[in-house]
């Protein structure tokens, strides 16, 4: 592991808490290190308050904050000396403890500060630096990891038993240094949770840790554990996986969330895992804070996927059993990481953002199990100090107050034609309400959308071609484990022209996008609906369809068509509970199919001006893609379960169809 910290740029930062953010956001460059808002650190500075009295400040990381970003009001700023004296305490509950840390800030609206806040204001110096480092906390999971350990720093590295997070570690630290020489001390390890670094000076603050993980990397490398290959089981080492057929994917993900009782969105990855033994694969996370994202261990399919979840969710329950005192409610008991052995792994969350953080924290377990075993054994903490954190007071009362991000949260929809006008407003209103949003499109433009949210993803594809269709609905199944909603919206609108005068290329282009592309998406959707969330269909018709004008025979007689196959896909799928309903849409002009050439010859027939023709409904209304948008989710949402096959007009109203 290489340092970052760059003299040139680190002149930029004057104040000791602009340095603390600077080195904090080199730590979060390293996955290694810290992932997905985990790790620590604080700098000790003097401030003044409102009466101009000097006052000792701990800037500890604020909850919630990630250290790949933070910045200077990443960081609460609290009372040092009053963090001292709750760490000398005998006892104290970690609800209390965060009362009493919200207390002691100087600034109010400032983020609550890290539950790590009391054990860095022990720490004796200005910089404190915290990670949880893969390499260290790997090697302190082998059964003789302490003495590893010990071999690799020697006797310049305090290494301590693992402790709950909270009260009780900060409890710990100051009892296990009271007669500690800081000046002989470079480091903490923490056995099973990770390392602690610090100095008067960022810059060897953050360069200590990068020496103490530099170290442990070392010693796998020297010892060949580095590049040792995954696949420990029976039938041989590094066995190619099969790829998982999508319809098992979807099987899956309908039993996992029958049996949470609500929608999870999931994730497919071949070969991840897979070939490693399924012993292994049970025995625990490699810090206890991973059970928050990842439950206890993984479920082992056997490709029977209602019984593998009822196996599983029976096991969950017997392990909360085993362990609680009394008091507390068990939790949901469905899965959130599946194994089918050369298959597969498959990852389960409410969202796109939880659907990466599960995805990486198995990644990054999946080494340190290989670096584990070829050390001599992967061991995980006890199971009742996993249930101790997972059911840990403070995780609890966060769940009391967490609230889902949409009502959509944990579904899966797929909108044709998402590149511009009614297809992207959708995609927006969907990803708004909480959904992972799938968006196809034939323009290349369809991928760089709103690339850097986990809960989209763009596909580039002919929806003209089956082959291609069939491409993007198994993209959609492996990418967000199912599908519950689609949104059928592609089209073109052909320039107008007269029967007489409308080619063969003409007639075969309007019903291509127009009709068949419908007809070839809904095809490949329908055996996924079948297994999704409060699934729904929704088309984007047209006006035209009771009201065609002169010059669009193609594109009315196409939304005729599509209208029919609505009817029908309504009848046939509404016993497998997957509702059917169409929008019409009309005189909605921010859409790429309305050019000002088109938007002129139309007006042009109704001899109207193009302003007129705008605003030629009964409301004499301006309708947006927007106001597609939103009826389609409240068609899709719960709210409207009970509505199939109809029509409904967005269009101000048309005196010729009203």
């Amino acid at each position: 592991m290489k340092s970052l910290f760059n003299d040139t740029e680190a002149l930029k930062f004057t104040t000791p808490l602009q340095m603390r953010a600077y080195t904090s956001r080199l730590l979060g460059q390293s996955e290694d290190l810290v992932l997905h808002g985990g790790g620590n650190t604080s700098v000790k500075a003097v401030t003044q308050d409102i009466f101009g009295q000097d006052v000792e400040v701990l800037y500890v990381k604020g909850s919630g904050h990630d250290l790949k970003t933070i910045q200077e009001n990443g960081f609460s700023p609290t009372r040092l000396d009053v963090l001292k004296r709750l760490a000398a305490l005998s006892e104290l509950s970690d609800i209390d403890m965060m009362r009493e840390l919200k207390m002691s800030q100087l600034d109010p609206s400032a983020p609550a500060p890290s539950v790590e806040a009391l054990l860095h204001a022990i720490i004796p110096f200005h910089y404190v630096d915290h990670t949880h480092a893969d390499s260290v906390v790997a090697i302190s999971n082998t059964p003789n990891g302490p003495a590893l350990i010990q071999e690799i720093y020697g006797e310049k590295v305090l290494v301590l038993d693992y402790e709950m997070p909270g009260f009780i570690l900060s409890k710990q630290v100051h009892q296990a240094t009271q007669e500690l020489d800081w000046t002989n001390c470079e480091a903490i390890i923490l056995l099973h949770h990770g390392v602690f670094t610090f100095d008067d000076d960022a810059k060897r603050s953050y360069e200590k840790m990068i020496a103490i993980v530099s170290k442990a990397e070392d010693y796998l490398k020297a010892r060949g554990a580095w590049d040792c290959p995954l696949g420990f089981d029976a039938g041989g080492e590094g066995k190619e996986g099969v790829q998982c057929e999508t319809l098992d994917i979807a099987q899956m993900r309908k039993a996992i969330c029958d049996e949470k009782g609500g929608p999870l969105v999931g994730r497919y990855a071949a070969d991840k895992l897979s070939t490693l033994s399924l012993e292994i694969a049970e025995r625990g996370p490699i810090t206890p804070d991973h059970v928050l994202h990842c439950k206890r261990i993984s479920m082992i399919s056997t490709g029977n996927h209602e019984a593998d979840v009822q196996r599983y969710a029976s096991e969950y329950k017997a392990y909360f059993d085993r362990n609680q005192t009394g008091g507390l409610t068990c939790l949901d008991k469905a899965p959130r990481w599946a194994l089918w052995q050369n298959k597969g792994r498959f990852v389960f969350a409410p969202n796109g953002k939880r659907l990466r953080v599960i995805s990486d924290l198995i990644d990054h377990t999946s080494k340190c199990i290989q670096w584990g075993e070829f050390l001599g054994g992967w061991r995980a903490l006890s199971e009742q100090d996993i249930f101790n954190l997972e059911y840990w007071e403070l995780e609890q009362a966060k769940l009391k107050r967490k609230k889902a991000s949409g009502p959509l949260e944990g579904q899966v929809a797929l909108v044709s034609g998402a590149a511009s006008g009614i297809g992207l407003a959708t995609v927006e209103e969907l990803l708004a309400q909480g959904a992972c949003v799938v968006g196809a499109d034939i323009s290349p433009s369809i991928t760089a959308q709103f690339a850097t949210n986990p809960s989209y993803l763009g596909v580039c594809c002919d929806l003209s071609n089956s082959a291609d269709v069939n491409r993007l609905v198994s993209e959609t199944v492996r990418h967000f484990g199912g599908l519950d909603i689609l949104v059928s919206n592609a089209g073109v609108f052909p320039p107008s022209t007269n029967i007489e005068d409308l080619s063969d290329e003409g007639w075969r282009q309007s019903m291509s996008v127009n009709l068949d592309s419908h007809f070839y998406l809904l095809r490949e959707c329908i055996p996924f609906l079948r297994y999704g969330w409060n699934p729904a269909v929704v088309f984007v018709g047209s006006k035209n369809i009771k009201a065609p004008g002169p010059g669009v025979a193609s594109y009315s007689v196409a939304k005729a068509g599509l209208q029919q196959l609505a009817r029908v896909a309504t009848m046939e799928l509404a016993p497998l509970g997957v509702r059917v309903n169409t929008v019409h849409p009309d005189a909605v002009f921010d859409t790429g199919v309305w050019t000002d050439d088109i938007l002129e010859a139309r007006a042009a027939k109704y001899n109207m001006s193009v302003e007129s023709y705008k605003k030629r409904n009964l409301l004499k209304a301006s309708i947006t893609s927007k106001d597609v948008a939103r009826t389609i989710f409240l068609l899709v949402g719960s709210e409207m379960s009970a509505t199939t096959g109809a029509h409904v007009s967005i269009d101000g109203g048309n005196a010729r169809t009203v």
